[in-house]
């Protein structure tokens, strides 16, 4: 493994130096950005309550509406996660008898359940009255020449999710983003752009909104929270459709004008700070790990010296003992219950038994080392994160010489 690691290392250093690169520069970006709006220890004291008037916690929403180019954020730690952003700026924006189409295929796992993809499940989108479409991938992209006749004067927003998910198709590139949302606006320029933005911040030097899209959301506990935040999402983009969201996050007519930081502030603050060089780490650890597998005979999406849109490493394993192997060995390498064995369960807002390594000081943060997947065909795991390259090159090659033994 010492020999292969070195060939792997070698071969990546052009690809390391791009992800560096472009670190800075979101650096900088995020510098200059809490300099021009004059961050100070005063943002970061905790507030309870109503929480009316929290300088904080407005100080924060500005300070994301201004690094991702937006006219408006909110930035939350109440949401629980960012499928949990997404299905609150999609409520509150859908209303009865608007449609609503995702652009790249069948949407992750858990937005399928606030969908009803398959059926109306409780509480979900279809229960109430709106309608869904998707359109087919091509070749594992987006189609985009079909948008123009796939869209209709009734659809209200069509979805873009970022990230490939459970799935082989290749992730979006912030210029394939471009594209979409232009091919939208041209077949009806009415309808709502919105990214999942999910495991891609900090990937590129741009985010969605900047390049057409009207609103993005995602996760604190992946890339965006630098490994920091304890929790919470975000909503980015048109100031009208990010107030609407905020009216279903709490109620109408208060919107954004409540929800106690308790002690998070600071976190927030610094994880963002911390957000492009931790989003590097984890970058420079899916390289490694697509070199790694690519050199021991697995088909890995991306390759080693593929554009990347996310964070994401997905690797075909083509069984299920080689998937469960592979994550039992990243948890046996985790700070934190290195001693626990994952096992394959019924998760909620799953079809599959997934199983999940995440042995992280934040519980399921992944931007923090993980390995997940669902149990099926092609037994592909996902893995991403790494606050350091070093942990991530341990983790990896521990799975490697696991799956080398069986």
């Amino acid at each position: 493994m010492i020999d292969l690691k070195k060939s792997v290392l070698n071969e990546a250093a052009e690809n390391f130096k791009l992800v560096e690169e472009i670190s800075e520069l979101n650096t900088l970006k995020v510098l200059e950005a809490m300099r021009r709006l004059k961050i100070s220890d005063a943002h970061f004291k905790t507030s309870t309550g109503y929480a009316y008037g929290d300088i904080g916690r407005e100080k924060l929403d500005e300070l994301f509406a201004e690094i991702f180019k937006s006219e408006a954020a909110l930035v939350r730690t109440q949401f629980v996660s960012g499928t949990h952003a997404l299905a609150t700026a999609l409520f509150g924006i859908l209303r009865p008898n608007d449609e609503l189409v995702s652009l790249t295929g069948a949407p992750y796992d858990t937005l399928q359940t606030v969908i009803g993809h398959a059926h109306a499940s409780k509480g979900s989108l279809k229960e109430f009255g709106i309608g869904y479409r998707e359109l087919d991938l091509v070749e594992g992209k987006v189609d985009i020449a079909a948008i123009k006749n796939f869209l209709t004067p009734k659809t209200k927003l069509a979805l873009i999710q970022r990230s490939r998910g459970y799935s082989m198709r290749e992730p979006l590139t912030t210029s394939d983003i471009e594209k979409i949302c232009a091919a939208v606006k041209t077949a009806n320029p009415d309808c709502v752009t919105f990214v999942d933005n999910c495991y891609g911040e900090f990937v590129e030097t741009r985010e969605p909104v900047e390049v057409g899209a009207d609103l993005a959301a995602g996760s604190l506990i992946k890339n965006i929270g630098g490994g920091l935040a304890p929790t919470g999402g975000y909503i980015v983009g048109r100031k009208d459709l990010v107030e609407s969201a905020s009216y279903r996050l709490t109620a109408p007519g208060m919107g954004n004008e409540l929800g106690a930081s308790l002690g998070t502030p600071r976190l927030l603050y610094q994880g963002l700070f911390m957000a492009p060089h931790v989003t590097a780490q984890a970058l420079k650890g899916a390289i490694f790990a697509a070199g790694i597998f690519s050199k021991l005979g697995y088909k890995t999406h991306p390759l080693p010296e593929d554009t990347r849109g996310d964070i994401i490493q997905a690797i075909e394993l083509r069984s299920a003992q080689r998937l469960i192997k592979f994550c039992q060995a990243i948890q046996k390498f985790s700070p934190v219950d290195s001693f626990a064995v994952p096992e394959a369960w019924d998760m909620p807002g799953y079809s599959d038994k997934v199983i999940m390594a995440a042995g992280t000081f934040v519980q399921g943060a992944s931007i923090e080392l993980s390995a997940d997947a669902p149990l099926r065909e092609p037994y592909a795991v996902y893995l991403q994160g790494g606050l350091t390259f070093e942990h991530a090159a341990i983790g990896i090659l521990s799975a490697a010489q696991e799956l080398e033994n069986l």
